[in-house]
């Protein structure tokens, strides 16, 4: 069976973000795994327009061919005033079917709260969008810098946790999608 094709997003595209290390960290975890091929898909590199333009540009073709490709998804998101970037939403709107009938992980971090509201906002921006989320998160804590070596642990452990319900949340959709295409 072939890999996986698990797209990692990073949502941030301020300069100087934070995030920078959590994606890298969170993407070497994930290359580790043999049933997974991972690519990254970083707003910052794509300029999508302010408005929403009537004739699709480039960046936005070139966005959501990426996101049509992808089988699974984890998005990688700072909190803002206890919600998600606006980039990030923006980037989102810009796809539609090619988000349906597929895995939505999430990889979040903030100070305390480590992104939860973030999180809790995305899940309902991605039911409406007829994708999966997967229960368990990565949150990291801005504040707890550097983490000790039982932190370093946990969050290891969380994100083989969200990995592997990834994997069979891809695998499962994968075959239905082949068995019969959705339809909403």
């Amino acid at each position: 069976m072939s890999p996986l094709r698990l797209a990692v997003i990073v949502g941030s595209t301020r300069e100087g973000r934070l995030g920078d290390r959590v994606v890298r960290w969170f993407v070497d975890q994930a290359r580790r795994r043999d049933d997974l091929a991972v690519s990254v898909v970083d707003l910052a590199g794509y300029d999508f327009p302010v408005r929403y333009p009537a004739e699709p540009t480039p960046a936005i073709r070139s966005f959501v061919g990426q996101v049509g490709r992808a089988e699974a998804f984890v998005l990688v998101t700072p909190e803002y005033n206890h919600s998600f970037p606006a980039s990030l939403k923006q980037a989102i709107d810009y796809a539609y079917d090619e988000w349906q009938a597929k895995p939505v992980g999430f990889v979040s971090y903030g100070c305390r709260s480590v992104g939860r509201y973030a999180v809790d906002q995305l899940r309902t921006v991605f039911t409406a969008l007829h994708a999966v989320t997967v229960r368990d998160t990565v949150g990291v804590d801005l504040l707890a810098d550097p983490p000790g070596a039982q932190a370093q642990e946990q969050l290891r452990q969380d994100a083989r946790v969200l990995l592997d319900e990834l994997c069979w949340w891809g695998l499962a959709l994968r075959e239905g999608r082949a068995a019969r295409p959705y339809v909403c």
